[in-house]
């Protein structure tokens, strides 16, 4: 092992394609920090992280620390001392003392062109706000939130109908290939940072579950972009008799009617009209059962023409 002598911060499987590259290159990766292992699933047993498990993998050393600014943690990875701190959606806010450690700074890959989209949730909000282009920018950290000077940068389209777990994986993939050419700039001194226009920032804020909730006087294409924007989490509910329905995928269609009242159903799926033009749910799931594609929930479930889905936890 040879070179910079790398520390990796990161915490869920969008991370993992990123310290793979590193270990595939051989770069000096002396540890790996992530967060603490948390409860899950019905058990609630303890769960480690995807990029603890990867890093258990091929044998380098995890530290998961709850708070990273800490001074013992500060002083441990100063004792570290790393050339080059690489973070990927670690989940923390790094302390300006822990960023001025690494002699070459610390390296942020963000999914989404910045200055656009600062913030927890960049993809996901590329999708609702109907974006059709994101992709990925490398950049060196400043005390801010994703204000630091830009390294590198790379495009990608988001097809009209893309989901955020398709685009997740694109994108996780896209920052693995970013960083690897960020390093290698760096290391070579051919890169130089370029400041971030703040009149151009927007805000991708962390994701609630009132994000999920379909009001159907909004225009359908704002709902089928909510829909695929929110489909991981927190998913995108809607209300059939009192009983919660989330709705996976959709596509676009040109009925009308009073909002949230299915106008259509069949094999093609379940339409509902929506303030403006209507959509077809073509998958979805309701409370205590599977996700399923509409044709077999209408097997189970039929729905006459005039029920109406409602935004809220109340009977049709």
């Amino acid at each position: 092992m040879t070179g910079w002598r790398i520390i990796f911060m990161g915490t869920p499987e969008f991370a993992c394609p990123t310290l793979q590259t590193l270990l595939d290159r051989t770069e000096n990766v002396v540890a790996v920090f992530t967060q603490p292992d948390r409860p899950k699933g019905r058990g609630q047993k303890l769960q480690p992280p995807p990029v603890k498990k990867l890093a258990i993998k091929h044998a380098t050393p995890v530290h998961q620390p709850p708070k990273v600014r800490a001074p013992e943690v500060i002083e441990q990875i100063r004792t570290l001392q790393p050339d080059l701190i690489v973070v990927v959606a670690f989940g923390q806010i790094l302390p300006k003392a822990l960023l001025e450690i690494p002699p070459h700074g610390c390296v942020n890959v963000h999914a989404s062109l910045l200055p656009r989209y600062r913030g927890a949730a960049p993809l996901n909000w590329c999708i609702v706000n109907g974006e059709t282009e994101t992709g990925v920018t490398t950049m060196l950290m400043d005390v801010g939130l994703d204000t630091g000077p830009m390294l590198l940068k790379k495009a990608t389209p988001i097809a009209p109908d893309e989901g955020i777990q398709t685009l997740h994986d694109r994108m996780s993939q896209l920052g693995a290939e970013l960083l690897g050419e960020t390093l290698e700039g760096l290391k070579a001194g051919t890169i130089t940072a370029q400041p971030q226009d703040d009149s151009q920032s927007c805000y991708a804020p962390l994701l609630k579950k009132e994000h999920g909730l379909i009001d159907w006087q909004r225009p359908a294409a704002e709902l089928h972009n909510q829909i695929r924007g929110l489909s991981i989490w927190p998913g995108a509910v809607t209300f059939l008799e009192g009983a919660p329905l989330k709705l996976y995928r959709t596509t676009l269609c040109q009925g009308s009617g009073l909002p949230g009242t299915i106008i259509a159903t069949g094999k093609n799926g379940i339409e509902v009209a929506c303030g403006q033009g209507s959509i077809t749910i073509q998958e979805l799931q309701a409370a205590g059962s599977k996700k399923m594609d509409a044709a077999s929930f209408l097997a189970g479930h039929p729905l006459a023409l005039g029920t109406l889905l409602t935004p809220h936890e109340v009977a049709a």
